[in-house]
């Protein structure tokens, strides 16, 4: 009677401790993170009698919940991976918004301001011509001024993101430490703590959103948890703090470091691979300095050209005078390291400056100055990682460095960014409409008495060769270039006297002709054909308000590649590219970095949905399986129940008859 008593009490308690797992595994089927959990029955040790042994039911030995570390593991991972794709393409999608195509991009922008002038050719004394080619500079200038203060705002918005991840990082450390000493104190018990355990995954895996991750267990239950390479992020109960400081070079910039007591350590997106906190790194170091230096290359190469030209010309100022510049063209920028010698007052012993000398040949790209022990500089090109040696006055790129109040020591360094704030400080300076110089300093005349066809078609000044004290000159055709068929000799005199020989083809133009030694600073364009002969007077301008030969000169610079020219080490010089090519370029750049972007985020999201899925499959709850063990349990409960019933019965029989 005992034996069936203590039977049917086992059966029912097993049964019981089952209904009540399968019961919170459907409660929490939808719970994140949460493992299926199930009872582990044994056999419970027969008792001995004189007629053999006899069972004594079933023991609960322990409760387990379905798990895989390689799974777990791998969904982490995976999930990692996606967060970062997704954060850089969620990024890319709002700096593309910079670079619209269209009638709202800056290549069109440009093309309109340039265009304007066209009305200014044809009317140079019109103030309204002049009015409309100002609106066209200011709302060009606007433009360009915009997209570069965009740039700053996402800068910011990195920032921003960055303080708020580290803070959740740091967070979930912290918990992740106190779960872990929790653990370590259900050692020796000889049952899992699953539920903590649970617990714990879930937050490594929400910290692996942030932040690539790494863990390693430890013989007490607890769980070390390492990032950037080997960092440690929790150890035991235990966690390091993650910060966000000011860039060594840039403030506006953000780096994340880690602390270790009295120990901090910088992580770059290098070593951090996977989480949103990498991505928000690498567009910030990457991309968002790239489109700032294709921006900035732009306004610079555009706005210095723009201003070069109308230096070029005559105003309508009394007297006239050379026009002013029509844009503000920034001045390169070089940021210290916070690390180099400093003064007690708060400034720098030794300083580095630079200065834009051909901005043709600026490059989208920002550079590292760096000083040795044995006392030589090296400039890194960063967009493509170039090495140069230099030296004070060299200049490189379009740009001169100058070593000033004093050259840099030992160790020190400098970021170098010669088109970094061209775009968001440029505007219009030029407010006067009579400053737009129209008039090209000289006027040609071709005398009434030649016998070809040649006629002026324009002449303006094309460099700083030029100069007004060699005029008047005389062009004097002397008659077949016996060396180039179809080619005609001339003489070209200047005021001085001096006498320069040339040879005239068909679209080449006279005064800039460098192969035959003549780079006098202007060119003279003609239409027909000229006899020996023929002569042409060129006498400096008298009334600039019915001269227009430097208005059609900014009719040109559309045409003319004058962005982003390169110095060979041979000497030559590479071809630029036009102002739109160039920012079509840009466009493209940026495109490509987006739908790639996108493609990136669109497979690693399909990975981790299915790795996801791979770890649910096996540690997830299924009601349709929970249903079945619940109903396998409920029928065990009720035989249990009714071999309770039966011996119950039999005891209250027996003490009836044992009453009579």
């Amino acid at each position: 009677m005992a034996g069936l008593l203590t039977l049917g009490a086992r059966a029912m308690f097993a049964n019981q401790a089952a209904l009540q797992t399968i019961g919170q595994n459907i409660a929490n089927a939808n719970t994140p993170g949460y493992s299926r959990q199930s009872v582990v029955l044994t056999t419970s040790a027969g008792q001995f009698t004189g007629a053999g042994f006899f069972g004594k039911g079933v023991d609960v030995q322990t409760v387990v919940r379905a798990h895989n570390d390689f799974l777990t593991t791998e969904a982490a991972s995976t999930k990692s991976t996606a967060m970062a794709d997704s954060t850089r393409a969620e990024q890319m999608t709002r700096l593309e918004k910079l670079f619209p195509p269209g009638n709202d991009g800056l290549g069109y922008a440009a093309s309109q301001f340039l265009n304007s002038m066209v009305d200014v050719t044809s009317r140079p004394n019109d103030p309204s011509a002049r009015q409309v080619a100002l609106g066209r500079a200011n709302e060009l200038a606007v433009r360009f001024s915009n997209a570069g203060q965009q740039i700053t705002d996402l800068q910011a918005g990195v920032v921003s993101d960055l303080k708020a991840n580290v803070t959740v990082v740091n967070q979930l450390a912290e918990q992740i430490a106190s779960i872990n000493e929790q653990i370590a104190k259900t050692k020796g018990t000889g049952h899992t703590p699953n539920d903590l355990l649970d617990k714990r995954e879930q937050m490594i895996s929400q910290l692996g959103e942030y932040v690539a991750v790494t863990t390693l267990p430890a013989d007490d239950d607890t769980v070390g948890v390492f990032i950037g390479g080997g960092q440690r992020l929790v150890l035991g109960g235990q966690a390091s703090k993650l910060q966000v400081g000011n860039d060594p070079y840039d403030p506006q910039r953000a780096i994340v470091s880690l602390t270790e007591g009295s120990i901090t350590r910088q992580l770059d997106e290098s070593v951090l691979t996977g989480g949103s906190m990498t991505a928000l790194l690498t567009f910030q170091n990457k991309d968002l300095q790239d489109a700032k230096n294709l921006l900035g290359q732009l306004a610079a190469s555009l706005g210095t050209r723009v201003n070069n030209q109308n230096a070029l010309g005559l105003n309508l100022a009394n007297p006239p005078g050379a026009g002013g510049n029509i844009f503000n063209v920034a001045t390169p920028r070089v940021l210290p390291a916070a690390t180099n010698q400093r003064t007690p007052s708060g400034g720098y012993v030794n300083g580095v400056s630079a200065s834009i000398v051909d901005a043709t040949q600026l490059q989208a790209s920002s550079y590292k100055l760096t000083s040795s022990v044995s006392g030589t500089y090296e400039l890194t090109r960063l967009s493509d990682g170039l090495v140069r040696t230099v030296a004070d006055g060299d200049t490189i790129d379009g740009f001169k460095i100058s070593f000033t109040p004093s050259a840099p020591a030992a160790g020190e360094s400098y970021l170098i960014e010669p088109v970094g704030a061209a775009a968001v400080e440029m505007r219009r300076t030029l407010d006067d409409p009579a400053g737009i110089a129209a008039a090209s300093p000289l006027t040609a005349s071709a005398s009434a008495n030649n016998t070809g066809t040649l006629t002026i078609d324009s002449i303006y000044a094309v460099n700083t060769n030029f100069s007004s004290a060699n005029a008047p000159m005389t062009v004097d055709f002397t008659g077949p270039d016996p060396a180039n068929a179809g080619n005609v000799l001339y003489t070209l005199t200047l005021a001085n006297g001096t006498v320069l020989n040339g040879s005239w083809a068909p679209g080449q133009p006279i005064g800039n002709q460098p192969a035959s030694g003549i780079d006098l600073g202007f060119e003279l364009r003609t239409n027909g054909v000229p006899r020996a002969g023929d002569k042409i007077t060129l006498d400096p301008t008298v009334y600039t308000s019915t001269n227009n030969g430097n208005a059609k000169a900014f009719l040109n610079i559309q045409s003319e590649g004058f962005v982003g020219r390169q110095l060979l080490t041979s000497g030559a010089i590479t071809p630029g590219s036009t102002i739109n090519d160039a920012y079509a370029a840009a466009m493209s750049e940026i495109g490509a970095r987006v739908q790639s972007a996108n493609y990136l985020s669109s497979v690693s999201t399909s990975v981790a949905s299915d790795a996801e899925t791979a770890r649910s499959g096996q540690a997830g709850v299924n009601l349709d399986e929970e249903a079945s063990r619940l109903m396998q349990y409920q029928q065990g409960y009720q035989a249990a129940a009714k071999v309770l019933q039966t011996a119950q019965s039999l005891f209250d029989e027996l003490m009836r008859i044992a009453s009579r």
